[in-house]
């Protein structure tokens, strides 16, 4: 028994399918040796720079890195990913007009770091979202080679079907998600998983990049991980997975703290990152807010105050 492994060039609808069906699998050789070394230099100091973990679920030998969209460049293309982001937006939209970034984190196991504790994601909303609502689209990104010996993943292959209150009879339930460098593990928010043990001689590095509905709260708090005066130098399509874009229909609008004479008070949220407002069908919240007239004078405002 393992997970399903997939080209990659594989399409999106066989992520989806393949993760509906056993609640993760593998794409290979996603990243190039180049794309990774680049990957490498640039998150490297801030990993070194992590404290390793407080308790047995974080991994008292686990160091944990996040902010990577604010701090290393390189893994913003990886975030965007065109294959991951069809897909995740794929397995998500029944439940959302849009989905944002849920998390980003460098996750470093050092040798002799047990197994953690196998669980579901969607626990970080508690118990309180509906069984039958997937919140999450998750990725596991190897910057090392993911073996049985250093820690590869720990999944329990179709346990996204089971009642939320059962827990597998013993840990020889799970598979682990074995894969070489450069590959990734997509895995749903409520199959339960958890990280290997390492009994290697050497770290087990992989990018948690994970995706959720628009309309939830972020495990990562993007707006003070990646502030505005950050991302207002990021490209469109990033800056609308961290949030700063109208999540729907009255979710996700500001007003400018200093109220500005002669101008809305409800402001889309890409205002504060001075970019012009992306519309969502029918939102005549927006639509009657801000107007081609007075848009460039908010921009500017907001430039100031960042």
């Amino acid at each position: 028994m393992s997970l399903q492994i997939l080209a990659p060039d594989c399409k999106a609808s066989e992520i989806v399918a393949a993760m509906q069906k056993d609640g993760a699998c593998i794409v290979r050789d996603v990243l190039s040796e180049e794309e990774l070394a680049r990957i490498d230099s640039d998150v490297s100091p801030w990993i070194d720079r992590s404290e390793m973990g407080s308790d047995d679920f974080i991994g008292k030998l686990t160091k944990r890195t996040g902010a990577l969209v604010a701090r290393c460049p390189e893994i913003r293309p990886v975030v965007t990913h065109p294959l991951i982001l069809e897909a995740a937006n794929a397995f998500l939209e029944p439940h959302c007009e849009r989905i944002q970034l849920h998390l980003t984190q460098a996750i470093d196991i050092f040798p002799g770091q047990g197994r953690q504790i196998l669980h579901r994601d969607r626990l970080a909303w508690g118990g309180y979202i509906p069984k039958p609502i997937e919140p999450q689209f998750n990725t596991l990104w190897a910057l090392t080679d993911f073996t049985a010996e250093s820690g590869a993943t720990h999944v329990v292959k179709g346990s996204q079907d089971w009642p939320l209150d059962r827990n597998p009879e013993s840990e020889n339930e799970s598979i682990q998600a074995v894969m070489p460098r450069g590959s990734v593990l997509c895995y749903s928010g409520t199959v339960i998983h958890g990280g290997g043990a390492n009994n290697s001689e050497a770290p087990r590095v992989g990018l948690n990049i994970t995706y959720c509905l628009g309309w939830l709260r972020q495990e990562e708090n993007q707006y003070l991980s990646c502030p505005p005066e950050i991302a207002k130098d990021l490209d469109s399509e990033l800056t609308d997975l961290l949030g700063y874009t109208m999540g729907n229909y009255a979710l996700g609008y500001y007003a400018n703290p200093e109220m500005i004479d002669g101008l809305p008070d409800t402001l889309p949220p890409e205002i504060a990152i001075g970019r012009k407002p992306d519309q969502i069908p029918g939102n005549t919240l927006i639509a009657n807010g801000p107007t081609s007239e007075n848009i460039d004078l908010m921009i500017s405002d907001a430039g100031k105050q960042s």
